[in-house]
């Protein structure tokens, strides 16, 4: 069987559940949407180029609860193609608890990675 896209490396909640996909360096949600991408950094942004989190190695995107300096706005890539993520995902390995200072941005503050059309600070149709 062929394949004509690498394999969507698939990002998780802190409760186990994929809610993101990672065709590097590009963010997926489980529709095939693009959300965001990662810098070789693993700092992660919104596909508008606001620094959203971080990517850790378990994997999931993690933020501090409260930032006193936020990064600089970056230029977003290209809009990448829909992916289409497989119907089933491996289960997600084990992960270490999250501190009170530390988020999980899937998991509690998923609006911070929406797509292009969507979003609280996208343009307003005339």
């Amino acid at each position: 069987m062929s394949s004509t896209q690498p394999p969507l490396i698939p990002i998780y909640t802190s409760k186990g559940d994929a809610e993101a996909f990672l065709l590097y360096p590009n963010l997926f949600n489980r529709n095939g949407d693009w959300i965001g991408f990662v810098t070789p950094n693993r700092d992660v942004y919104s596909v508008l180029g606001d620094y959203v989190g971080t990517l850790t190695n378990d994997p999931r995107i993690t933020r501090k609860r409260t930032t006193s300096t936020l990064k600089p706005r970056l230029k977003p890539p290209p809009q990448p193609q829909k992916v289409y993520p497989a119907a089933t995902v491996p289960l997600a390995p084990m992960m270490s608890d999250l501190s009170y200072s530390v988020i999980d941005v899937l998991l509690d503050a998923p609006e911070r990675l929406h797509t292009v059309d969507s979003g609280e600070t996208r343009q307003d149709m005339d």
